[in-house]
């Protein structure tokens, strides 16, 4: 039985408008497109299951995997959405200089931030936004329905713990709201949400679908939680669903 060879991944940097450092590992492996992972809060370019989901996609694409200033090797505080649009889009760009088309994958807050940013930008091909906010606002953040298995016993004590942190911000400055930017996204989008999620309920990602003008499909998972954690939990089906909008969108 062959082994899938994983290319050894590159640190790079750029700068964002407001001159913040941001870091990112870059998967060459050859191709002529390429897949930004932007990642939710408390999580970074180690987190395990972004790696996992960003050597699935490496048999068609690039894979480029971010941390969002205030995570990982990026300095500073996180912004919590305020201003993370300018990271990603100093990622675009420089990825945009590289490839014939760039797709991005955001998670959770991450997602929110990949609306904001898809909003300004016609360097985005396609994007994925899994557990999108409608506003940080509207997030429900109930905690006595927290993922014990996911939340605690997966990323605080098991494997998944790696990768993680956070350097927080102030997080009472003015944030777009993603709901507020949907219709100015061309880039054609998909929708993912688990029906379980206990953090940004499923509801926020059908209002977000609604809004939508450009080419969209919405996917709700059975059973499925939190954002990253469908890679763990639902990994067949998110994988699929991931992989089949990229190859009909780009």
């Amino acid at each position: 039985m062959s082994i899938k060879k994983i290319p050894e991944h590159q640190l790079e940097t750029v700068i964002t408008s407001d001159g913040c450092k941001i870091c990112f590992d870059s998967y060459a492996n050859g191709h002529r497109h390429v897949v930004i992972i932007a990642h939710g809060f408390f999580n970074s370019k180690d987190a395990l299951l972004l790696k996992e989901l960003g050597k699935e996609l490496l048999d068609d694409y690039d894979v480029v995997i971010v941390d969002f200033r205030g995570h990982g090797g990026s300095p500073g505080f996180f912004y919590w959405t305020t201003k993370e649009y300018l990271d990603l889009q100093a990622v675009v760009d420089h990825s945009f200089l590289k490839y014939d088309a760039v797709g991005v994958v955001g998670f959770s807050l991450g997602a929110a931030t990949s609306i904001i940013t898809a909003s300004q930008t016609d360097k985005i091909k396609s994007l994925v936004a899994v557990s999108a906010p409608t506003d940080f606002q509207k997030i429900e953040y109930h905690f006595w329905e927290l993922d014990i298995e996911n939340d605690i016993l997966f990323s605080l004590v098991g494997e998944g713990r790696y990768g993680k942190g956070v350097r927080p911000g102030p997080f009472w400055l003015k944030k777009e709201r993603p709901i507020d930017r949907m219709d100015k996204v061309q880039a054609p989008t998909l929708f993912i949400h688990g029906d379980r999620d206990w953090l940004i309920y499923p509801r926020h990602s059908r209002e977000l679908y609604q809004k939508a003008r450009c080419v969209r499909k919405l996917a709700i998972i059975k059973n499925g939680p939190h954002a990253e954690y469908l890679i763990r939990k639902n990994k067949q089906e998110t994988i699929f669903l991931i992989k089949d909008w990229f190859k009909k969108t780009f």
